[in-house]
Formats: structure tokens, sequence, C-alpha cells
């Protein structure tokens, strides 16, 4: 026996062997032995899950091992196992890793052992370049959940979704390229749950959507990237497609609640939800709040931008405060803990570190004209009365 976790142990050590063959996690502590790979505990428990007809799994240090299942071990392994299980992953596809939620992380494991989607390119219905079915969507104005139907195109540069069975016409329609989408299942409240985000008119328009099955909603998710990536390489015919995959979709950089106080001395201090997503921080009332409340473009330090420590002077002391200083206004947050104030303080400083690339710019822009129509709105009100 004592030999038998011996050959386990050296097993570990050949290269590929030294992380979990499907999130990357190091030093895993599970195997499937009829695989042939090496697992973390978490992708070992959805490995339990697909049944021992398709995946036979035990731990290194508490399961007896016998010659016949180490000797499986030694003639596979994870990179033999790569070769055969992962030899036509799309290039748009999302390869999760340790730290992706627990949707993206399943369906890859039942697309690579159960289904076996990436040896059969006939098995990748998402990259027809259309797809059409029904999710659940929250309301705009209401936290109820509707069933809709979707429709996306490729061909028509369009994600659409009718309000009702036999509309002719859509509710809304969406430009794919201006599309992004994040897996909050938290924050739904749904293991599902999905939200798409858009700009409309300079301002984050959010869409909270969540599907019955995990395979539909991750196949919802690679339809728009493969769709996104069909465009952006006829767009771009010179960029190399690992340069492109990276633009399909992106997460947010940090959620969470912050109390803010208004832009006067004597405001109160509110409660938040913030998200930052690249270089927009929003804020809103409640998490799946269609529009958030306040949207802040963050540029650069050259531009004015900051970070400190504290509250300016005049300015009600607080246990976890810091500022986050724009050349319009300073913004005066209050984190719930230490850690929190430190996780923001440390993205808030990446992003005004960060050089402006051609797209932020753009954005800036677009936020620049919301915020004045805003005001040019507010001041014809004032003339109208």
């Amino acid at each position: 026996m004592a030999d038998r976790k011996a050959a386990l142990a050296k097993l570990l050590k050949v290269p590929g062997n030294e992380v979990c063959a499907d999130c990357g996690l190091e030093n895993p502590e599970w195997a499937s032995y009829n695989i042939g790979v090496f697992l973390c505990a978490s992708c070992a428990g959805v490995h339990r899950s697909l049944g021992s007809h398709i995946s036979k799994v035990r731990s290194l240090t508490l399961d007896n091992w016998d010659d016949e299942q180490i000797k499986k071990m030694e003639e596979v392994g994870n990179l033999r196992a790569k070769e055969k299980y992962e030899q036509m992953v799309p290039p748009s596809y999302r390869r999760p890793n340790t730290k992706d939620v627990q949707v993206l992380r399943e369906q890859w494991i039942r697309g690579k052992y159960e289904r076996m989607e990436f040896t059969n390119p006939e098995k990748q219905t998402y990259l027809s370049g259309y797809k059409e079915g029904y999710l659940w969507k929250q309301g705009k104005d209401d936290s109820k959940f509707m069933k809709r139907r979707f429709v996306l195109s490729e061909n028509d540069n369009k994600l659409v979704y009718f309000n009702k069975e036999n509309a002719k016409e859509p509710k809304a329609s969406l430009r794919l390229d201006e599309i992004n989408a994040i897996f909050v299942p938290d924050k739904i409240g749904n293991l599902n749950g999905l939200q798409v985000t858009y700009d409309k008119e300079g301002t984050t328009r959010s869409l909270f959507l969540y599907a019955e099955e995990g395979k539909d909603i991750v196949d919802w998710y690679n339809a728009l990237r493969a769709a996104k990536l069909n465009r952006l390489r006829i767009a771009f015919p010179l960029s190399h497609i690992d340069e492109l995959s990276q633009q399909l979709t992106r997460d947010f950089v940090k959620e969470g609640w912050l109390f803010k106080q208004g832009p006067n001395a004597k405001d109160a201090f509110r409660k938040r939800w913030f998200t930052l997503d690249k270089r927009r921080l929003m804020y809103s009332e409640n998490p799946l709040d269609a529009f958030p409340k306040g949207e802040v473009f963050i540029g650069n330090k050259e531009q004015g931008f900051a970070v400190r420590d504290g509250v300016p002077p005049g300015r009600p002391d607080q246990t976890f405060g810091f500022t986050l200083k724009t050349p319009d206004r300073p913004f005066i947050l209050n984190a719930e803990s230490q850690q929190e104030k430190e996780e923001w303080m440390s993205v808030l400083k990446q992003v005004v570190e960060t050089p402006l690339t051609p797209q932020d710019s753009s954005a800036a822009a677009a936020v620049v004209r919301k915020r004045a129509n805003s005001a040019l709105d507010a001041f014809s009100a004032l003339k109208i009365r």
C-alpha cells in the first residue's frame, strides 16, 4: 500500500499532473482513474455527479488504490487526456479556471467527458451563428422574472427579445458587438444567473437573466462569444485569433456595497451597490437595478484622477474611508471592513495607473455626452417652470 501511495506521489510530479486537469488549481488531491486525470476537490465533485459509468473518482490520500488503477493513471495523465478530450475546443469557448462560477466549470467538465463535445464539432451548436429560445428576464421596473423569447443572430448583429409570445416586433434589439455578459449567480440568486450589459445613451443598461438548465445558459454565453469573434475576424483580418478572443466578454473587476457621501460636506452617507467595469464605476440603490443611479468614467492620473486613503479635511471621519478624486468632484467612500477598503483602493489605483486606450476614450466621450445632456435637460426644465 505504501508503494502505491509513493507511485501516486511520483505521478503528481509528472509535467501536467501537478494541476487539476479541468480548472488548473495546483496540488490536486483527487483523480478519475478510468479517465486518467488528476483533479481538485471541487472538480472531483462534478465528476462524481457524472456517474461511475463516466468517471470513477478516488482520493489520492484517503482511498485505497490497486495496481490496475495506478497503471491507468500512468498510461494517461493530464496531458494525454487533454489531447483526447480537448482536441477541438473552439477559440471562442471560455475555458474556466479555479475562480470561475460553478455553472461554467460544471458544463466544461460535462462537455468534455459526458457529451464528448470537443471531439465532435457537430455537438457545438453554439457556433452556428443563430440561437433562439426562452430565458427568464427580470422586469426593468420590478423584481419579477418573466419568461421571454430571445433570438441571437450573427448575420444581423443582434440579440433581440420579445415580451409577448405572438409579438411581431421585439421589445428591444441589442447590437452584439456592444454587449457584455457576466455570470452573476449570487446576485440573481440562481446558479444559472447571467447579467447582460450594454450602453444606452451613455448609461449602462443591465438585463438580468437565467435559464432553467446550466447547459442552456452556458450555450447562450458561448453563442454570444462565438458570434462576436466571427464578426471581429471579419473586421480585423490581420489580428491574431488569440488576441481577438480576449475581447469577447469580460468579468467585472469588483462589486460590492460601499457607503457614499453626496457632493456637499453635510450630505449623508448612503449605502450603494458599486460595480467596477473596466474604467466605469457605477453605483446603484440595489444590485439588480436596470440602470445605475450614477456612473463615473475613471481616467488616469495625468487627467487628475487619484485614489487617497481617508477623507478630505472638513468631511466627517470614517472608519474605513477613502476618496476617489476626479476632475469634477471627490467621491467620499466608506467600506464595511478594512479588507474591503484595501481591495477597492487597490483595483481603483490600478485603473488610475493604466493609460487610456482609443476604446477607453470613446467610452469616456459617451459618458460625458450623457452627463452634458442630463444637465441640459435639467436647465430646460427650470426654464419651462
